[in-house]
């Protein structure tokens, strides 16, 4: 009988640098486009023989030049990679071999809570990829990061210490996490926020607010997309107050028409697609190929005006890190703060320093577009029907929302 072993537990086996052969079993394809950080492709088919191919594998394990006999293989939801583990384990003594339970489909709902301010290690909290050090009070509010790693999407649970209460802001589809991330740190949510209609993932903006009783906002451009649900809307430079914390909404749009950007007290600024740590957010996804110029002129003017003209010292914190397809973030690594400082951005974002045609030149090639991206705005609109019961299936891939 296989071994199995959870996503979750997969992660750990990685972040621990345990030794062990990773083996996709999904065609070639399927794997380029993305997969696991480490793993090697062994294609094999759900009702494939072994016979015939135990030789080609003992092959491909020695041109993995690993010192262990541990196998794991993984598949799209684990049907293949458990077919070849089963039939692997039947035929030779020479591996321990375990299947990952689920697959890449559960490989894509792992996250790892990363904490900064109330109950961090330190007051100082290093920004990954940077020499810089950000600080923010630990009595006066606590952030907590919520990444999930194969897409490299990033919400956040924002607390007042003092009273309890906290937001959560741009949550997916697993509202658990959050649930979780608020109850680790002995916050309630009282509100959840979208920042703007996401087109790489199913949001659980309005799923959370629905199972918390609490208000759903959006910015107030957000009518302009014809949504069909009701939200709060926040105004520009509304001030939401959670206990004692000062959340203002900053329009910023850019990547989005109705996209806000959350300036938490006078320390932290939440700036979802606006800006990344090493780039910008892409602009064509909700105006088209032929309105890019148009969202990114409103982005330009949005980074120069509202982002940088906040003091140097303001944390930045994403909504994207990206993942290259080799499922390697571009930047930092899944369990450290993906973030950096209004400093930093200006000084090492290389497109931050062009003029404005220059910029928009730039960003009208932001590359491969967020698999499915349509038809997931379209469900994040409300206007879709609902989709297959399996919709982590639709958001399989890594997030590509910068340019």
């Amino acid at each position: 009988m296989v071994t199995t072993l959870t996503a979750e537990r997969l992660a750990e086996l990685k972040d621990d640098d345990e030794e062990f052969v990773l083996v996709d079993t999904r065609p070639e394809d399927s794997f380029e486009a993305w997969h696991v950080q480490g793993a090697l492709n062994f294609p094999f088919d759900p009702e494939e023989e072994l016979d015939g191919k135990l030789e080609a594998f003992r092959e491909f394990v020695d041109d993995a030049d690993v010192d262990t006999d541990r196998v794991v293989a993984i598949c799209a939801k684990g049907i293949s990679s458990g077919n070849f583990a089963t039939q692997l384990e039947s035929a030779t003594d020479e591996y321990d071999v375990q299947a990952v339970e689920g697959g890449m489909k559960d490989w894509s709902g792992v996250y790892d809570h990363v904490s900064l301010g109330s109950e961090s290690e330190s007051e100082s909290v290093s920004v990954s990829g940077s020499d810089n050090e950000v600080d923010l009070d630990p009595d006066d509010l606590t952030i907590v990061q919520v990444q999930r790693r194969a897409k490299g999407c990033l919400g956040y649970v924002v607390g007042c210490p003092e009273t309890g209460e906290a937001i959560v802001v741009d949550p997916t589809e697993d509202t658990d996490e959050y649930k979780v991330a608020a109850e680790e740190h002995g916050l309630a949510i009282a509100g959840v926020v979208d920042t703007h209609v996401h087109a790489d993932h199913l949001s659980g903006g309005r799923k959370l607010a629905e199972e918390q009783g609490v208000p759903y906002y959006m910015g107030e451009r957000a009518a302009e997309r014809d949504l069909a649900y009701e939200y709060t809307p926040l105004a520009r430079n509304e001030v939401l107050a959670v206990g004692e914390l000062e959340i203002k909404a900053l329009a910023a749009p850019g990547h989005t028409s109705e996209m806000i950007n959350l300036l938490v007290g006078d320390s932290a600024l939440l700036t979802a697609d606006t800006l990344h740590v090493d780039s910008t957010g892409r602009t064509e996804l909700e105006f088209g190929e032929d309105g890019g110029e148009q969202g990114a002129r409103m982005l330009y003017e949005t980074l120069h005006r509202t982002i940088l003209a906040e003091p140097e010292g303001v944390v930045v914190l994403p909504g994207h890190v990206s993942v290259a397809a080799d499922g390697e973030f571009e930047h930092g690594a899944p369990g450290e703060l993906i973030a950096t400082t209004v400093r930093s951005a200006r000084g090492e974002i290389d497109v931050l320093g062009l003029e404005e045609d220059e910029f928009v030149d730039r960003l009208a090639d932001p590359g491969e577009e967020p698999a499915n991206y349509e038809e997931i705005i379209e469900l994040n609109r409300g206007v879709a029907e609902e989709p297959p019961e399996d919709r982590v299936e639709l958001e399989l891939g890594p997030n590509n929302c910068s340019a």
